[in-house]
Formats: C-alpha cells, sequence, structure tokens
C-alpha cells in the first residue's frame, strides 16, 4: 500500500517536473521568435511614436474651468414664531423649504435646455468684441467653415440682444444640437459629496474664454431663474404689505391733521356742550385704529422681508475660474512614448496571434 502511493507521488512530481519544463520551453520559444521579429517591432514602434508625436501637435488642449458653489439650506425654520404671527393676520411670509430647486433637482435643472441656450444667448465681452456665447461656440468650432456651401446656414447669426421668439426654425434646431453637444461633451454637474450640500460646474472646451464665461454665466442665469421664479410669491406679499402700510400711514397722517383742525376751530369749547368735542374725538378713534393697525403692519412687512432675505439667494459661490485655466495637453514627448509603446504592444499582440493560428492550422 505504501510503495503504491509512493509511486503515485513520484509519478505527480514528475508530471509537474515536465509541466514546469515545457512552460519554460514554450516561454523561451515564444521569446526567440520575438526577438526574430525585432526589426518589424521596432519599426512599427517609430511609426506609432511618429502617429503619437502628429497627435500631440495637431490635438488642441482643452481648458477646464470649474466653479463651486453650496446650496442654501432654509430648512433651519428660523422664522417660525414670526411667520406664526404673520399668519394670524391672515399674511403668507413665504419661508417655505427648497422644493423643486433644491438638492438633485437644481443639478437637472443646471442642466436642462432653458438654462443652457439662455446661457449661450448671454452676451459677453470678448477681446473687446461683444457677441454671444452661441457665436464663440460657433466660432471655435469652426461651424462656419462647415456651413459656407450651405445657403440656409451660412448666413445665420445669433447676435446680442436678439428676442429669443423672433428665431427661425434653423435656428432653434441650431441651438438644440449645440445644447446636445455641450452636454455630451463640455458640461459636467456634480455634486461633490452626497453628505455635503457642495456642487461643482466643470466646463471643458478648446476655447479657455468660453470655458470660463459659460460656467459663470451659466450659474448666474440659475440663480436668476430661482430667484424669479421661488420668491415670486414672497415679493408679491412685499408689495401688498408695502401698498398697505403706506396706505395706513396716509391715512394715520390725514387723521392726526384732523384732530389738530378741529381743537384749533373750537380752541376753547364750553364744557357745558360735549357736542363740540364729538368731530375731535371721532378723529382721536381713527388715529388709535390707524396706529394699531399700521404698528401690525409693520411688522408683518418686516417679517416679509426678513423671509425674502432668507430665500435669496439660493447659490452662494465658493470658487470661480480664474485665468489661465488649467490646461489638459497631450505633450509631445508624452505623445511619442505613448504611441511607440502602444504600436509596439499591438504589433506584439498581432505577431503572436499570427503564429497561435498557423500553429493551429498545422496541427
Amino acid at each position: 500500500m505504501d510503495k503504491s502511493v509512493n509511486s503515485q507521488n513520484t509519478i505527480g512530481l514528475k508530471e509537474d517536473e515536465f509541466s514546469i519544463k515545457e512552460l519554460i520551453y514554450k516561454i523561451h520559444d515564444w521569446w526567440g521568435y520575438l526577438l526574430s521579429k525585432w526589426l518589424v517591432i521596432l519599426i512599427s514602434g517609430i511609426i506609432g511614436g511618429a502617429l503619437g508625436l502628429t497627435y500631440a501637435y495637431l490635438k488642441k488642449p482643452i481648458y477646464k474651468a470649474e466653479l463651486s458653489f453650496a446650496l442654501e439650506d432654509d430648512k433651519s425654520g428660523g422664522l417660525g414664531a414670526a411667520a406664526g404671527l404673520a399668519s394670524q393676520f391672515g399674511f403668507d411670509v413665504g419661508g417655505s423649504s427648497g422644493g423643486a430647486f433644491s438638492g438633485d433637482n437644481l443639478l437637472e435643472l443646471m442642466k436642462s435646455r432653458s438654462m443652457v441656450e439662455k446661457t449661450l444667448l448671454t452676451t459677453v465681452n470678448v477681446e473687446g468684441k461683444k457677441q454671444t456665447l452661441a457665436e464663440l461656440y460657433i466660432s471655435f468650432n469652426k461651424f462656419r467653415e462647415i456651413w459656407k456651401n450651405n445657403a440656409e446656414l451660412k448666413n445665420i447669426q445669433f447676435l446680442p440682444e436678439a428676442k429669443r421668439s423672433l428665431f427661425s426654425l434653423k435656428q432653434d434646431s441650431i441651438l438644440g444640437i449645440s445644447y446636445k453637444d455641450i452636454l455630451k461633451n463640455n458640461l459636467t454637474v456634480i455634486k461633490v459629496d452626497k453628505k455635503l450640500s457642495i456642487v461643482n460646474i466643470v466646463v471643458n472646451s478648446e476655447n479657455e474664454l468660453f470655458s470660463k464665461y459659460f460656467v459663470e454665466v451659466l450659474a448666474k442665469t440659475v440663480s436668476d431663474f430661482y430667484v424669479d421664479t421661488k420668491t415670486k410669491k414672497s415679493v408679491q406679499n412685499v408689495a401688498i404689505l408695502q401698498h398697505q402700510t403706506d396706505s395706513v400711514r396716509r391715512e394715520l397722517n390725514t387723521s392726526i391733521y384732523g384732530v389738530a383742525s378741529s381743537i384749533d376751530a373750537i380752541p376753547y369749547a364750553n364744557p357745558g356742550r360735549q357736542i363740540l368735542r364729538a368731530s375731535s374725538q371721532h378723529k382721536q378713534v381713527d388715529v388709535q385704529a390707524n396706529q394699531a393697525i399700521l404698528t401690525e403692519l409693520v411688522k408683518n412687512l418686516e417679517v416679509s422681508k426678513v423671509s425674502l432675505r432668507k430665500e435669496t439667494p439660493l447659490i452662494q459661490v465658493i470658487d470661480k475660474p480664474i485665468l489661465p485655466l488649467e490646461k489638459d495637453a497631450v505633450g509631445k514627448l508624452k505623445g511619442l512614448i505613448l504611441g511607440g509603446i502602444i504600436a509596439g504592444f499591438l504589433t506584439v499582440f498581432y505577431l503572436l496571434f499570427k503564429r497561435i493560428f498557423h500553429n493551429l492550422l498545422n496541427n
């Protein structure tokens, strides 16, 4: 029994030894084959290096503009008591939570077509010349050269202060295509951490000024849209309260002058005739009533103003892009080395695959 086990172990060791020797032999054989093809691999590496160098020379650098901001947290409810007091008198002073403009919804808003188009149609100053970002985008992408033989497109322009409602179908189509291209290749909106409220807007393009202006204008456009939409109700409340306060104040001033006029009209009224005091007493009641109303209105007005300030702005900018921007470019030396290495590896892989395929056919 022991002899049979020992013999089996011996056979297993010999098989393992044979397998290792066979593996070493095959590696040596393959290595010798590749060495025999060193000239082919070298030529491929040189060609790959030349292609990499050409790519590095022709490839335009990509400029990266990054703007970070913090979303305002308006859930603290610091105005709870004041808002409750105002609600007792029938006034809604706002102070609600972020709703449709909070969290991930705001990220999607920044990538919406309306916001991107408004950004593209914004006028900026480029080297002393006023033009829209859409024109700058068309310029550095050389779309004019592509459209020069197209009669419908070659004269299309996006001029400063042009009315969006008067755009033609071709202009709408160009804006739509530009929006999709920017969303796919240029614009990134990400939240740094799910636990934090800091958001980064990143724009990458071949034009340094476009990257910088676009990220800044987009942040401002979204912020303005928020102010116009989210705080619309609060602004209306402030305007109504301000109008009512001014009206009551005018009535109060009129009543005060009325009391003084009544007293002046009868400075030494006969104590036995109380009817003579009725006019001034009536106006004094108006003064007291208007004073009470004005006090509450002023209180509610101030609460509404504080609520409005609390809701504005939504975006607190932390960092803005500063020229010169970060540049992502392939260096000539890097292109030469990477091109040569990649071409060499591809050639080695091709030669090995070709020999394996040839051996299979022969067997």
